[in-house]
Parts: C-alpha cells; sequence; structure tokens
C-alpha cells in the first residue's frame, strides 16, 4: 500500500532530544517535549530546544490545561504538573482509591476536565482510562483494559478516543454530560503494530502514530482506513509515538521519534484541531 504523502514531505524540526515520547504546542507557540531521563524541553518555532527541568524517572504524554499549564504523565512519579519556570510537583499518585501504575497519556477538555490513561502492566490487561475534574479528583471510567496509551477528542466534546497498544486497536467512548464514559467501541482494528499516539485534523480525521512500524496512519470520519504516511528507514518517523499539529498556519504536524533523538516535522497541508490550550 502506498502512503498518501511521502516520506520527503518530512524534515528535522530538532536534534538533541533524549528520545522523546510526546510533543505539545503552548498557545504562544512553543513546543514542549519529554526525554526519557525525565527530561522537559522546550523548543522554538525555529528548533532550538532548551532544557526546562528534569524529573527523573521517564516523561511519557504532555498536555496543556485551558491555562496552559503543563501535565506530564511521569510513571515513576505520577502525573507532574510543570511550570515554565521548571518548578515541578507531583499533581497524582491516585485516582480515588486507584494507584497510578504507568500513567501514559493524557488531555483536557475546554471545561478543564483532564483524561487520563494508565496502560498498567504489558500483557496483563489491567489498562484504565482515568478522568480528573477540574478540582483534582480523579476516578477511573473504564477498566480494566489492555494496554491503554493515546486520546484524542472530538471537536464536540462528546467522543473520546483510544489506542489500544496490545491490540493494534482504537476504541472510542461516548462522553455523557454527567462525565460519565460509555461501554468502549471498537472504532478501528489493524492499526499498523503498536499504535501509540492520537490526533485529529479540522475536518475529523483521525491520525495513529505506529511505534513498531515506523507509520502513520488516518482513519476518516467514516472509519475508512489508509496508510497516511511510512519511512522505510525510520529516520524521519523513527519509531514514531505522539504527534501536534502546529505551525503558522497550523498545518503542519510534529511527529515525536521515540527511536531517535529528534522531532519531525511534516508539510501535509492539512490544518489540526486546535486542542483545549489552542481554542480562542
Amino acid at each position: 500500500m502506498n502512503p498518501e504523502i511521502p516520506i520527503e514531505a518530512f524534515e528535522i524540526f530538532a536534534t538533541g532530544i533524549d528520545h522523546p515520547e510526546c510533543v505539545a504546542f503552548d498557545r504562544n507557540g512553543v513546543l514542549w517535549a519529554g526525554g526519557e531521563a525525565g527530561q522537559i524541553y522546550a523548543v522554538s518555532p525555529d528548533g532550538k530546544s532548551r532544557l526546562v527541568a528534569t524529573m527523573g524517572g521517564f516523561c511519557a504524554g504532555l498536555a496543556f490545561s485551558p491555562n496552559d499549564e503543563l501535565f506530564v504523565c511521569n510513571p515513576g512519579l505520577g502525573i507532574v504538573r510543570v511550570k515554565p519556570s521548571g518548578e515541578f510537583s507531583v499533581f497524582a499518585s491516585h485516582a480515588g482509591q486507584h494507584k497510578l501504575i504507568c500513567p501514559n497519556y493524557g488531555l483536557f477538555d475546554a471545561a478543564g476536565n483532564y483524561y487520563v490513561t494508565d496502560s498498567g502492566n504489558w500483557k496483563k490487561n489491567n489498562g484504565c482510562l482515568i478522568r480528573f475534574d477540574p478540582q483534582a479528583e480523579g476516578r477511573v471510567l473504564s477498566g480494566p483494559l489492555g494496554y491503554t496509551n493515546g486520546l484524542a477528542l472530538s471537536a464536540d466534546e462528546r467522543s473520546l478516543f483510544m489506542v489500544e497498544s496490545n491490540t493494534d486497536s482504537v476504541f472510542r467512548f461516548e462522553l455523557g454530560p454527567d462525565g460519565s464514559a460509555g461501554r468502549p467501541e471498537l472504532y478501528a482494528s489493524e492499526c499498523g503494530r503498536f499504535p501509540d499516539g492520537l490526533t485529529l485534523d479540522a475536518a475529523g480525521n483521525l491520525y495513529v502514530c505506529c511505534y513498531a512500524s515506523d507509520e502513520i496512519w488516518r482513519i476518516n470520519p467514516a472509519r475508512e482506513k489508509s496508510l497516511f504516511a511510512w519511512d522505510r528507514w525510520a529516520i524521519l518517523l523513527g519509531s514514531p509515538t505522539n504527534m501536534a499539529f502546529g505551525g503558522k498556519n497550523f498545518d503542519e504536524l510534529y511527529v515525536a521519534n521515540l527511536a531517535r533523538t529528534t522531532i519531525s516535522r511534516g508539510k501535509i497541508g492539512r490544518r489540526g484541531q486546535p486542542l483545549a490550550n489552542q481554542k480562542s
């Protein structure tokens, strides 16, 4: 299967990032990324990186709240809040009575609710989906699940998409006005090998980064799946894990390469869906 866009549409945007798993833009257009030794980096629009903090452990998912506060999933510490100064503190190690095993990825809705996947242990089927309300009260919404991973929230905030990496699948949850989540519905299967991260464009297309197959899949609103990009040499997409839309026209896709020390940028000609901190 030929990909929709050639790998030449991508380029190296930033280097010297210690095996980044996730990227996220603040509302000023600065790209933030985490490292495998607990580093937090800020990358300017010209690709120059700056080390902001080192907290130990491993930094997985990054997300900005509607107030542009940075939250980081760090399995060794829990969920960590990081200030622009580099000062950090643990936001949560539990959700109610549930002790976080492997917090992996989080995102915010416009009201300040924070959805997080706890992957659990590999092949133990003890993963779950968690929600923290704006008062920081956490509860498990769904589980036990497989190895839960990346998340994406529809523009109307009624559908939450979630990767289950061990089954190469994407699930959809219908979100209720009371903060509940319906039963997980299989949205797409056979999404490459070890899908990891998700993002949405403005047209409702869902993009899936695949760690073990160096590719990105696109799932349109009709749930038709297509290979969007693939790097046979694993240089510009080297175990890609998470993505974020950015750039002057919000039509560039920035990709974290966990197997390398780089962040790639793809000029894909599709506008992204703004996240909670990017909405005017």
